[in-house]
Order: structure tokens, then sequence, then C-alpha cells
């Protein structure tokens, strides 16, 4: 083909073939280069941020560089047009040993091309590759003068009639410069065997300085410097990036980590971005930050741009549009007849959060903000403003208002997913799908109940002491039935009574009846029997008093809040019914998720049901945790619906966890923080005292009854950190962890937070999870075959003295999904 012919893709690009050389290269808003433009010459350059290659399909590959003067910073802006080309040449002969090395690449060219350089787009080159053979790992190089970039590698997809026995990949998302480690890329640079990697969305964060980026970070990532950059509040803390420069510099500063560089360079990336890549549970062109929404269509263009000029996607920008819908980055590839991968956009299309953040607060008047419209969302509240938004839209579109997808993609998305043939429809999903959700008052009650037991077992202790002889059986009897409202002399009637019936071998049966017989009531009989059982069952009088006082707690006060709410006399008692009072409500914890969408979930689980479309799972990211579960038809029907798919959520590379944000944020809710976290010190020999937090969160959410074992587990990784920034030696540390694991376990206060946390699973909040992991970062490993997707959550250690961890894998869990089944397996 003629070099000299171009072809205008909508946005800066080149693309050529891969048995001859330059195709085309243009733009929509500037004109092919001259016939004869030079090459550059010399030693005076750099790639400061490497290579990539991204979206590979059968036939073609997006390649992507950045060639700067070596005398410019790396992550500064080019403001002069060089009037020169770079080299780009790929070959299928293997140059695995010169991968990630400047090593000239080797073999039979199949590309051989020259790029213009232009600083309309900060020297940032996108060049397309087609021709290609399907199947096939490439290799490839750019050249400015004297200097060679890495050699870099990517595979091809399977031609889409193919056969294929397997596929191997990774999902990565929310890769927080400011905090914790990017050691994960390293681990996947060094060990992974993949095809291709998927990475779901926060890619870069576009605050500066924000209260969730001012922990532990490793020391070879510096501040950022936004070189523009507003604050958040006032004149001073927290800026957020406002112009193109301040989004490129972004993409340049994380791209400048070899890490990040390794893992480009070995692997072709399939990218969608989420809510970071503009602003933090942004909508359309609106960022929703403390100051209130707002709209700003300018600083919404600049984030397309800087995405589309610095990830390698083969998607266009229209710069001559004047809106903020100015890119589609929607799109789909076909992995052989084994796997249709679907890549949606939940942010640019997205309506107004159902609950807006601006309205008012029925307690205070003021505006709700994002506690209340996007994050612990009265279920009632929610559903009645989505009904309403319905309503009031109705026409072609009902969904219009409350729609993540729009409909134009909602639409794409339906007749992909019914069209494909392909065994598997994975879905590249930024938020959840999975309803999470919590019930307020089994929970307060709950808690009301645990906060009793305390008491009540030294109430037992007392009476056992002072009027049973020692007898705490008895003594629990007695205290039961008084709490439930009998009189101190009918109780200890009634106690007596029950020890004789019991001495003479009778059952449950007839121990009520010589209760109620002795002046109880069948309620008061039923704790009194009930606490007497639960001390008979254990040995030693402190054991035998506290299982009483746990059997009153939640055999009878924590009924009775359920029933009478803040009304309850033991609400009321704590002294706490006002402030629990707003809470008696079923709650959507996340509603920047899809549970803030749920008429839109609804209609697409409705369309994969009814056409019979199988083997469909969500590959998601966002909320910086690992959950599994089914997506059911409709969470709210009886039973929570039939599932339909799977959503496999995986952790953020380095971002601080769900876990971790919510901790800080139910400080202030009072007993109620008590369903996220409890703090535990625990002193350490030559150390000191460590401070850790256990993750109740996990178990409020649905996560499976701990065991003393299985608890004292999930502290481990949060225990390691905690001893590494102690100072105490890598080589050290798993030792001295196991030790203070054994210790922990053998303290009596723990049996404690085992029992709280068992009875926080047994809320059964969201039966529909089978695995619950708040409190991580990682990413995600997918080998996928005919007859099952198996993924594996890498979760990693933290730091360790300031520096990544030697040892980056902590755990591995392992979700399994069955083809032709609608549900998940976790081991």
């Amino acid at each position: 083909m003629d070099r000299r012919q171009f072809i205008k893709l909508g946005g800066f690009i080149t693309v050529s073939a891969a048995t001859s050389g330059l195709v085309g290269c243009g733009g929509s808003d500037y004109t092919p280069p001259a016939p004869g433009l030079p090459p550059a010459t010399g030693a005076n350059w750099k790639f400061p941020q490497s290579v990539a290659s991204g979206d590979p399909r059968a036939d073609s590959i997006l390649l992507w560089t950045r060639v700067v003067p070596s005398s410019l910073d790396d992550v500064a802006a080019v403001t002069v047009k060089s009037g020169v080309t770079v080299r780009v040449q790929v070959t299928a002969a293997d140059n695995a040993a010169s991968l990630g090395s400047n090593k000239a690449i080797a073999g039979t060219l199949v590309v051989d091309a020259q790029i213009e350089l232009n600083a309309d787009f900060d020297n940032t080159i996108r060049h397309k590759v087609t021709g290609l053979q399907p199947n096939t790992a490439y290799f490839y190089q750019f050249t400015a003068g004297d200097v060679r970039s890495n050699v870099a590698r990517f595979k091809t997809a399977p031609a889409a009639e193919a056969s294929v026995s397997q596929l191997q990949f990774a999902y990565l998302t929310c890769q927080d410069w400011s905090i914790n480690h990017w050691g994960a890329l390293d681990h996947i640079a060094k060990n992974e065997k993949l095809d291709f990697i998927v990475h779901l969305g926060d890619y870069i964060y576009e605050t500066v300085g924000e209260a969730f980026q001012v922990g532990s970070v490793e020391a070879r990532h510096g501040a950022l410097t936004l070189p523009d950059g507003t604050f958040k509040n006032g004149s001073s803390g927290a800026k957020y990036a406002t112009t193109l420069a301040d989004y490129r510099y972004l993409y340049k500063k994380y791209r400048t980590d070899t890490r990040l560089q390794a893992v480009h360079e070995r692997f072709a990336f399939i990218a969608i971005w989420d809510d970071h890549e503009f602003s933090d549970d942004s909508w359309g062109d609106t960022q929703t930050y403390s100051e209130g929404e707002k709209h700003d269509t300018n600083r919404r263009r600049s984030a397309n741009q800087a995405w589309f000029e610095f990830m390698p996607a083969d998607v266009t920008l229209d710069s001559a549009a004047t809106g903020f819908q100015n890119i589609k980055i929607y799109r789909d590839f076909q992995f052989g007849k084994l796997m249709q991968l679907v890549m949606t956009d939940q942010r640019l299309y997205r309506a107004d959060h159902v609950v807006p953040e601006q309205m008012a607060n029925p307690a205070t008047g003021q505006p709700l903000g994002s506690i209340g419209a996007r994050y612990l969302v009265a279920q009632d509240l929610y559903s009645a403003a989505e009904a309403q938004k319905v309503a009031a839209v109705g026409g072609s579109d009902p969904l219009a208002a409350v729609s993540m997808l729009g409909a134009t993609q909602r639409d794409w998305w339906k007749s992909t997913m019914k069209a494909s043939s392909a065994n598997w429809k994975l879905w590249g999903n930024e938020v959840s799908l999975l309803r999470m959700g919590l019930g307020g008052t089994d929970a307060i009650a709950t808690l009301v109940a645990l906060q009793a037991v305390a008491k009540l077992a030294t109430d037992i202790g007392t009476t056992a002491a002072t009027s049973t002889g020692g007898n705490v059986p008895v003594a629990g009897a007695i205290v039961g039935a008084m709490t439930a409202g009998a009189s101190v002399s009918v109780a200890a009637a009634a106690a007596t009574a029950i020890g004789t019936a019991a001495a003479g071998g009778g059952d449950t049966s007839a121990r009520l009846t010589a209760a109620v017989g002795a002046g109880l009531t069948s309620v008061q009989a039923g704790v009194a029997v009930l606490a007497f059982g639960q001390a008979e069952a254990k040995s030693g009088a402190v054991a035998q008093a506290t299982a009483a006082a746990q059997g009153i707690a939640i055999g009878y006060i924590k009924p009775d809040v359920q029933a009478n709410k803040a009304a309850s006399v033991f609400v009321v008692a704590s002294g706490q019914a006002a402030a629990l009072a707003p809470y008696f409500r079923k709650f959507l914890i996340n509603c920047d998720q899809w549970d803030g969408y749920n008429a839109e979930r609804k209609a697409l689980m409705s369309h994969l049901k009814t056409n019979n479309i199988g083997n469909v799972v969500a590959l998601t990211g966002d909320i910086h945790s690992f959950f599994a579960g089914t997506v059911n038809d409709d969470y709210d029907a009886a039973g929570g619906g039939t599932p339909v798919m799977v959503d496999l959520v995986s952790a953020g590379v380095s971002s601080d966890s769900f876990f971790t944000y919510l901790r800080e944020a139910a400080a202030s809710l009072g007993s109620l923080g008590t369903l996220v976290s409890l703090p535990l010190s625990v002193p350490v020999p030559n150390v000191g005292t460590i401070a850790l937090n256990v993750n109740l969160l996990d178990y409020t959410m649905g996560k499976v009854s701990p065991t003393a074992d299985s608890l004292a587990t999930s502290l481990m990784i949060q225990l390691r950190g905690a001893l590494g920034a102690k100072g105490v030696p890598e080589a050290l540390l798993d030792a001295t962890m196991d030790a203070v694991l054994s210790a922990i376990k053998a303290d009596s206060n723990f049996a404690t937070l085992v029992g709280l946390a068992q009875q926080l699973a047994s809320l059964n909040s969201n039966p529909w999870l089978r695995h619950v992991n708040t409190d991580a970062q990682g990413f995600t490993v997918v080998t996928l075959t005919p007859g099952s997707l198996v993924a594996q959550f890498k979760q990693v250690n933290k730091l360790v003295g300031g520096n990544a961890p030697a040892t980056v894998i902590a755990r591995v869990t392992t979700a399994t999904v069955t083809a032709g089944q609608a549900a998940v397996v976790v081991s």
C-alpha cells in the first residue's frame, strides 16, 4: 500500500499493515505530516514512560509510546514540535531473551514504519498494526535516533471461529500512586503467564493530598504535584486535577514506575475507565465533591483526551465535538469460540445518583451529601425516588433518569450478549452488580443484645454468690426471668422449680411447665429455661454465667429490639434511642454501584434470563475488596430472586481498602461502628503495642461465621504489616506473626470477639455473597476453559519498612464458576 495514503481516524493515530509500511496517519484537528519528514537522529532522546500495547484482536493491535528529548524532565509538557519521525518495528521472531531491555530487536520484521512526533499530543504515539496472524506472540520496539525503547511483547487474540482450550489473563483496578505499594505489579511482570490484562479503571487518581491518600506509602513513590490543580476546599489542602496538563501529568508520573512499565511491556491491556480518571463518584461531566455537584464540561473533556492519549486503546476521540461525550470507549472482543469480552463505560452516560446529594436530610434540613445519597442509603428512600423518576420520564426509555449505561450503550450490550455464540460471555464491569445491603433493625438489635452480655453475666455471678449458693444455672434462670419482666420473688421461685425439674431428668417441656406453674408467663419461662440450659451445658462459673447471659441477650433482648425498635426498653435504657432511631430500616451500602441503578440492573438481568443467555460472568473492580456472588434477577423478590449470572470483584492494586474507608466513616456512629470494626491492642515483647482493627464488616455483610482460628487468620496480613511498620525485619515477620496470633487466640477476650463476629454473620445480610474480603489489596488471575472459569483472588502483603514486601502474595482464594451454572464456589 502507498505509504503516502493517509486515513483519518477521528483522533491522532497511525496505522500500518503487518506486511507493508505506513498506511496512514491523521487526526481530527491536525494535518498529516508532509512526505519526506526526516527521522529523528542522535542520542538526545528517551522513552520516559516506556511502551505499551492494547486491544489485541485476531488481526490487530494498538501500540503506544512517548518520546521526548533526553534533556526534558520525564513528566514535563512538550511544547515545541520536533518535526521528526520515530521508527516502530514488529516481528514474530522470539525476542523473549531481550524482553524489557533496549537490546536491538531481532528477526524478520512484519512492520517497519516511521511515525511523526506531535507536540499537540505531548509526543505520545498511538500506532495501530493490522494484518497480524491470530493467536500469535509478537515483539516490538520503537527507535528515536540512536536510542531504542525497551523490547516489548503482545499476543493477538485467537481467530473468531477457533476452538480455544484455555485462556489466562489478569484483571486489575484501583492503583493509587499515593498509598500502599505496587508490589503486585512487580509480581505480575515477573511471575504471571498471561495472554493479556484487563484493566477496569482507576488507573490514575485525580486527587493529590486527599484524606485517603495520606497513609503509609512506599518510599519510591514521591509526592505528586499537579501543574495547575484546584483546591477541594478553600485555598489549601487536597487538590484535584482540572486541566489537560494535570491529567497528562498524572498518567506520565504513574507510568514512570518501572514495575508498571514492565507489565505494559509484557502484556497487552484491554482497558476501561472508572471514576477517578475524571472525578470521584462522577456521572457524566459532573463532579460530586463535598462542595456539591458541579458540571464541568471542559474538565471532563480534558480527562477524556488524556485517557485517549495515554491508554493503549483502539478507540477514537472526536476533538471537534463540543460536548463531553466526545469519545466512545465501550467495545467488545472475541477470543475464538471460548470467550466474548464486553467492556462497558459506566461513567460517561450515567444519570445522576437516584438520591441526589443535594436532597434535604429530613432530620437536619441540610443536604444529605455522600452519606445518605451514595453510601448507607435508606432503601425505602431510594426505592421511592427511583420509582418517582421512572414514572416522571416515561416515553421510549423510562430508564433514562436512572440509567448507568444510557440507552444506546444498553441496547448495544443487550444485542452483543444475545448475538454472542461464545461459550463464555465476560463483562468488564467497573462497579459491582452484587446487592450489598444491611438490615439496620436486625443489626442494631444484635449490637444492643451483645452490649448487654457483660452486665448480664455480672448480675448472674452476683446472684449465684448471694442467692443460689453458687448454683449458676439457677442464677441464670432468675436473671433471665427478671430481664423478661418477672418480679424477683416469682423469678426465684420459677428458677428453683426449673432446677428441680432438671434434677429429676425433666426435658425442656417439663422445665417450661414448672416455670409457668411457678408464676412466669410463657415468654418469661422460655427465657429462664434457655438461660438455665445454656449455663448447664458449660463447666466453670465464669463460662456458665457468660453462656447464660448470651442466651438471655440473643433469646430475649434481640427479639424485643427487633419488634419495638427505638421504643424497646433496652434501647431506651442504653441511652441511645434518639441516636439509633434513624437506623431502624434497611440500607444499601453503596449506591454509586449497581445497587444505585437497580431498575436498569433488573432490566439487564431480565434480558439475560428471558433470552436464556448463560455463562455470563462480570469482572469487577472499584470497591477495593474481593467479593464473589450471584447477580439475581430481582434482589427484592421473595428469597432474593433467581441467580442469573456471577460477579467476581477484585481488590485494588494499592488503593486503601473499603474496610478502611468505612471504619473511618463509622467512627462517628457510636456503637454502630461495631458493625464495621473493633480495636484490638496487642503487646508484643521487644516490639511494643500493636494496634489492630478487627474487621467485623465482612461478617456484617455476609461472610461465613468464623471459628477462633479463621478470625485470627483474618488478622494475619494486617498484623504482618503492623509488625513491619514497627521495624521487625521481613525475615522474622512470619515467625513473629505466628507467635502473636497464637497469643491472641489464647486471650479470653478474643472469645468474645469471636462470638460477636458469629452473631453478625448470623444476620445473613446478603445470602447471595459467597466470598467477602473488604480489607485487601491485590489482583485476580482468571483461567478460562470451555468447562469452567477459575478466578484466583491474589491478596498482597502490606508495606515493610517503607518498601513493597519481598514476599508479595499473602493469600490466594479461588472462585470457580462451572459452565452452565449461575453459581460460584469459593475455596
